[in-house]
């Protein structure tokens, strides 16, 4: 865990010579690549939700493509199709641009819902069917997709089938006023990409994508995060609680954020830390909660003041 440890905060000191003052949201992400996760970045535009994926792909040593979701995109141009070779006399494959480590789907929401299904197979099972045939994604996959929660002109909602599939959905919000004025500075007349390093590559991460697997779980840790999810399914606030998709979303990241501070051992802070970004997306307000000013983040702290913590916070279970 302790090699773990150190190549997250490398990791996070070179994406930050790129990306100013989101040393939370760069781990959570890099919590996200250890956890075999997606990543939903939902936040306004220009605030450097693309620049900090292809920051983290040279980071990470891994293959990255991007693709600008539009309203005409169709599914062969994400996962890849079969053409007629004339010369050869056969069909041939060509791959899609999903066919790599890191994919940036950028602005998801202004697809079709049939274009951005497209996505599920590979998000879930890490493989893509062509007519009738199964191809293996590269090892390791991620998702990062982004979409402007303001704009609602051309844009097609994500189903819940498809929200529930990101580990985490996240933030960056606009910069504090120094951390602005150090980005102008450094970043102003440009963006130095060839000061980035590169830390990782995809056979290291998969080997910590494993070795993140061997931290501990108390039961009654587990048990904890479950009576969370529970409370979601029953809260009056909401009409759609976490599924258990979701509880093993919270139980992989606890996982990978203790070995990232070090720690072969989940603590209950690690799952209250995570709770908000790895489950709010998952979980539908009614109407009349939204009405009243209530939004998923505040239900789950409500549940996190309810349900009972277990005690033992810094030792082994």
């Amino acid at each position: 865990m302790e090699e773990i440890k150190k190549l997250a905060d490398r990791m996070t000191a070179e994406t930050e010579k790129i990306i100013v003052g989101k040393t939370h949201q760069i781990r959570l992400i890099l919590m996200a690549v250890l956890s075999e996760g997606h990543v939903l970045l939902d936040d306004l535009p220009g605030v450097g939700k693309t620049t900090l994926v292809k920051t983290l792909s040279k980071v990470l040593g891994c293959d990255s493509r991007r693709v600008q979701f539009t309203p005409d995109l169709l599914p062969s141009d994400i996962v890849g199709m079969r053409i007629y070779d004339q010369q050869r006399g056969q069909f041939q494959l060509m791959e899609g641009p999903v066919m790599t480590n890191l994919l940036l789907a950028d602005e998801i929401n202004r697809a079709i819902p049939r274009t951005q299904s497209a996505l599920l197979e590979s998000m879930e099972e890490r493989q893509v069917t062509i007519d009738g045939q199964t191809h293996p994604l590269p090892q390791p996959f991620l998702v990062m997709a982004t979409q402007n929660p303001v704009e609602s002109e051309s844009t097609f909602r994500l189903p819940a089938a498809q929200m529930d599939r990101f580990l985490i959905r996240l933030s960056l919000g606009y910069p504090q006023q120094k951390e602005e004025e150090a980005m102008l500075a450094n970043l102003g007349n440009g963006i130095p990409m060839d000061k980035v390093g590169r830390v990782a590559n995809p056979e290291l991460l998969c080997r910590l994508q494993k070795e993140a697997l061997e931290v501990q779980v108390a039961p009654n840790v587990t048990a904890y995060m479950v009576s969370i999810t529970q409370a979601t399914r029953s809260h009056p606030q909401l009409k759609l609680g976490a599924s258990p998709r979701g509880s093993r979303a919270l139980y992989r990241a606890s996982k990978a954020w203790a070995a990232m501070a070090g720690r072969d051992f989940v603590t209950p802070d690690d799952v209250q830390t995570l709770v908000e970004p790895v489950l709010a997306h998952r979980l539908l307000p009614t109407n009349e909660a939204r009405v009243a000013g209530a939004t998923a983040g505040s239900v789950l702290q409500e549940i996190l003041t309810a349900v009972p913590v277990p005690p033992g916070r810094e030792e082994r279970f």
